[in-house]
């Protein structure tokens, strides 16, 4: 009996053993100092991971310098507690250029630090650091073709991209060349990235591509004020999940993409199913951001339970005409905002000012967007900005208490309610609406009183219904009505009290547009 229960035993651990492979990248001539590159080791390790079946790809406490790292199936990339892996920023390394995919659009270009293509089970996790030393990328960003010498780099990226990307396509602005992604994986399923600490990458930071099955968790990204450099930008994927991360950067901080304009269009693979929470912002042009390469559509996004401090904005949702492609089924809820340059809440679908147009596949859409229990600081409180052809339709705030120096602007939309807000401005209209129809507002409060402008501000909008206001006493006009396409004001149950004029209307407005 004793003799059996060795024998399972033994076979228990050796099975336990087979499934936990690990692979020492110093066992394969990688230098813990740092002294030469590591990128050939790597290779090896990974390879010999391969070979077996897969594995763990362990970098034990120490600093590494590399080239590209390409992943392959049932791959695990493990950086140890006190390992550092620190890549290099000499351009060659990150020849022969690869299927990538830049800012929504498909391009052969320098491999990505962290690349794989077409694989499954892989990760990036460990407490460790990676660092792609992305300033002298930084530098050529900013470098313009017609103003410099081409160099190497920028004539192998257009002899491999001339069918792709040309100078004559609109909106195309010529440099040097591309930088890379820090980690891109494209076409890939079942992918972690978790623990790990990300600085100074090159381009936009954590970048899957046409993924199914993503988790980033626990990761701290840090970059300076830098080009680009957004922390985590999912673009056509599904079933993405973003928690516990730490962000700030020079761009956005998290971004949900989906290609843009024709190329966006012609793949047709929207961004969906993603949820993003307990995640914390700070430096960033945008907390969360939708856009504005969204061709291929974005649906079904939950965000919740995050905190942004010190963002340009909070939530933003950015189009354009010539995007095409349609947002909706989005809910924001228990977010709290703090040291906000400029608005807590943005959708703005003329991101690139452009003249109305037909609708079109050009035509992008905006719907069904909900926002809930959000607590704000910020300079504006909210911007929507519709298309006259396409108006933004089926948005609703609930909940929310916004201090802010002005409120929020809202026009081309339809469709909007306002459900227990309160705002305090230090200028302007708690709400100020134009071209807008079906507007709801209840229960909207103030915290101080309105002296010089109304607390509503509506401009040619149709079918409002305006219920238990309860303005701050000082207040001196609660509604002001403008515009002679204005029509069907309904109020109800408002307690108007202190207010001096509880609706002023302009001249060109009907007599009858106000129901009470």
């Amino acid at each position: 009996m004793r003799t059996l229960f060795t024998l399972l035993t033994c076979i228990l651990i050796a099975g336990t053993t087979q499934a936990q492979q690990y692979f020492n990248v110093t066992a394969y001539g990688a230098k813990k100092d740092s002294s030469a590159l590591a990128t050939q080791a790597i290779q090896k390790a990974i390879a010999a991971a391969v070979k077996g079946g897969g594995g763990t790809v362990y970098f034990p406490p120490g600093k590494y310098k590399t080239g590209p790292i390409h992943l392959k199936s049932n791959i695990t990339i493990h950086i140890d507690a006190g390992a550092e892996i620190h890549f290099t920023d000499n351009f060659d390394a990150y020849l022969p250029m690869v299927e990538s995919r830049w800012e929504g659009t498909d391009v052969t270009n320098f491999s990505p630090l962290f690349y794989a293509n077409r694989a499954e089970n892989i990760a990036i996790t460990g407490r460790g650091l990676i660092d792609g030393h992305g300033k002298k990328w930084w530098a050529y960003s900013e470098i313009h073709v017609k103003n410099s010498p081409g160099s190497k780099w920028q004539d192998e990226f257009h002899r491999l991209n001339k069918d792709i990307l040309r100078p004559d396509l609109p909106g195309w602005v010529e440099r040097g060349f591309l930088r890379p992604p820090f980690i891109q994986f494209m076409h890939c399923k079942n992918v972690l990235i978790e623990g790990i600490t990300i600085r100074n990458s090159p381009f936009w930071t954590v970048n899957p591509e046409f993924c199914e099955n993503v988790t980033v968790t626990g990761v701290t990204i840090n970059n300076p004020p830098s080009p680009n450099t957004d922390g985590i930008n999912p673009e056509s994927c599904r079933y993405v999940h973003i928690s516990n991360c730490h962000i700030s950067v020079g761009d956005d901080c998290i971004t949900i993409k989906s290609g843009k304009d024709r190329a966006g269009r012609k793949m047709n693979v929207p961004a969906e199913n993603h949820t993003i929470t307990n995640c914390t912002m700070l430096s960033g042009h945008g907390g969360v951001v939708i856009g504005s390469e969204m061709s291929g559509g974005v649906k079904k996004i939950a965000i919740s339970n995050c905190v942004f401090d010190g963002t340009d904005r909070g939530i933003r949702i950015k189009t354009a005409r010539g995007r095409g492609g349609v947002v909706e089924d989005i809910r924001v809820d228990n977010i709290i905002m703090k040291n906000i340059r400029d608005q807590a809440i943005v959708l703005d679908m003329q991101y690139a000012k452009t003249n109305p147009e037909p609708v079109s596949e050009r035509t992008p859409a905006f719907r069904n967007i909900h926002f809930s229990n959000i607590t704000a600081e910020v300079n504006r409180a909210g911007y929507l900005n519709g298309l006259q052809e396409m108006p933004i339709e089926n948005v609703s705030f609930t909940d929310l208490q916004i201090r802010a120096k002005t409120g929020f602007l809202i026009k081309a939309a339809k469709d909007v309610s306002f459900h227990n807000v309160k705002v305090s401005t230090q200028t302007g209209p708690a709400i100020e609406a134009e071209n807008v129809q079906t507007l709801e507002v209840n229960a909207v409060k103030t915290y101080t009183p309105h002296a010089d402008t109304p607390v509503l501000d509506l401009t040619n909008v149709r079918d409002a219904f305006i219920t238990n206001a309860f303005p701050a006493a000082g207040t001196e006009v609660y509604l002001k009505i403008k515009g002679a396409d204005s029509r069907n004001i309904t109020l109800e149950s408002n307690q108007f009290k202190g207010v001096k004029t509880p609706v002023w209307k302009s001249n060109e407005v009907k007599e009858d547009v106000v129901r009470n």
